[in-house]
């Protein structure tokens, strides 16, 4: 059986939370790690191909690209405690990712300017997305899965292409660290079960429109990424004590 968006969605923030609780407290280079990891790819570049279809289907893309802003406000410090426990820091969360997102994919969509500038533009998306929680690779899976919308192959080819960067960079960037490995990045790989979830998965549907399914994603990001900072920098603590 099938799951619509709704349900989709739900799987989505388990494998968050999953990555998230692997990240506070679980060695990164540990078997364990590396699989709770490797679930949690799931959520940033699935939510991405998702937002391209929310933006297709919206009634009010002025209101969709104000909740994404605000949001991206509210989780600024969630996501900058969870990071480091300091605040304010330059680091955006993924919300801020799939604004920038948003906003590349309106602009392409909208603005009648010769399709040069527009690239230009994507490019300047790009660079702002680079503070933000899966930066340009968020940017880039949205975007083509709204430009490649009725071209199924086309617009798989290209996230794969775009995940398959994604991990080469990132063992290329833990191989070149301090005592190095890119080993250490392998669970990068799990980007690949995107296409494989909203392919085989997904029924395309949206599903119930309670309000509940609308914010509840916005709602648990910043609150579960406080209450992970605080289990790690104030509970443990104690009850190690």
């Amino acid at each position: 059986m099938k799951l619509n968006r709704n349900r989709i969605k739900y799987i989505l923030i388990i494998a968050m939370l999953i990555d998230h609780i692997a990240w506070a407290f679980v060695p990164t280079f540990s078997v364990l790690g590396q699989i709770l990891h490797f679930i949690g790819r799931l959520t940033g570049p699935s939510m991405a191909v998702l937002l391209a279809e929310g933006f297709q289907y919206t009634k009010d893309r002025k209101k969709y690209a104000v909740r994404l802003f605000i949001f991206a406000l509210i989780s600024w410090p969630a996501f900058s405690l969870f990071e480091s426990g300091k605040w304010p820091e330059l680091g955006q969360g993924v919300i801020y990712s799939l604004f920038i997102a948003y906003m590349v994919i309106w602009m392409w969509d909208s603005l009648k300017i010769h399709k040069a500038l527009k690239i230009m533009l994507v490019v300047l998306g790009c660079m702002l997305s680079m503070i933000g929680d899966w930066a340009c690779f968020a940017v880039l899976w949205a975007f083509f899965s709204y430009i490649y919308r009725e071209d199924p192959k086309s617009k798989w080819t290209a996230f794969s292409i775009v995940a398959a960067i994604e991990v080469f960079l990132s063992m290329g960037m833990s191989a070149i660290s301090p005592n190095g490995n890119p080993l250490r990045s392998l669970f990068q790989i799990g980007v690949f079960m995107v296409p494989f979830l909203l392919i085989f998965v997904y029924n395309g549907e949206k599903g119930s429109k309670a309000a509940i399914h609308k914010w509840f994603f916005y709602i648990f990001y910043p609150l579960h990424l406080v209450a992970l900072y605080l289990i790690k920098a104030f509970l443990l603590p104690a009850l190690i004590k």
